[in-house]
């Protein structure tokens, strides 16, 4: 039978980096979302896991910046309310369907699972952080500006990461 694992978001963080003008980097988070795993025991081995973040909870902490990313030029937030991913077994790496901008695309993503651990209210709770990277074109994010000394406003890789805590389901 299988456990379920709720998400804990006051314990968990989903984050991102992007080069901005080829010279440093941009980072954000999603604000909100909501993440579930089903596992058959506590080595999580073939867990089934779901995520689903709202699209216009991203925070890069520039206002304009932000309305400018919920647009249609990016993630186009009115008419893709959501970015969603699953997938069928958890190790060391995660592979999933990524959805976002209406898109979808197999990604890979490293984990590493922290342990399960019992807090003060006597509440099961197992942590993960992971981290991978996209292609934001493959997901139809493809605004950008040439700069004059050449190169380009944005690069094309995104770097995600993520640590999550879940409660354990009685």
């Amino acid at each position: 039978m299988a456990t379920k694992w709720n998400l804990d978001p006051t314990h968990s963080e989903i984050t991102f980096k992007v080069k901005h003008m080829m010279i440093s980097n941009v980072k954000g988070s999603f604000r909100t979302f909501n993440a579930e795993i089903e596992s058959e025991d506590d080595s999580f081995t073939n867990a089934k896991t779901t995520a689903t973040i709202q699209t216009d909870s991203i925070f890069t902490n520039n206002a304009d910046r932000d309305n400018h990313l919920k647009s249609a030029e990016f993630f186009n937030a009115e008419e893709h309310p959501t970015i969603t991913f699953d997938s069928q077994a958890l190790n060391n790496t995660v592979t999933g369907n990524l959805t976002v901008n209406g898109i979808t695309k197999p990604i890979t993503l490293d984990i590493d699972f922290g342990g399960i651990n019992v807090d003060p209210w006597g509440n099961t709770k197992a942590g993960f952080s992971f981290e991978g990277k996209i292609n934001r074109k493959d997901f139809g994010l493809n605004w950008n500006a040439a700069l004059e000394a050449g190169g380009v406003m944005v690069s094309d890789e995104v770097k995600i990461a993520g640590e999550l805590q879940f409660v354990k389901q009685a």
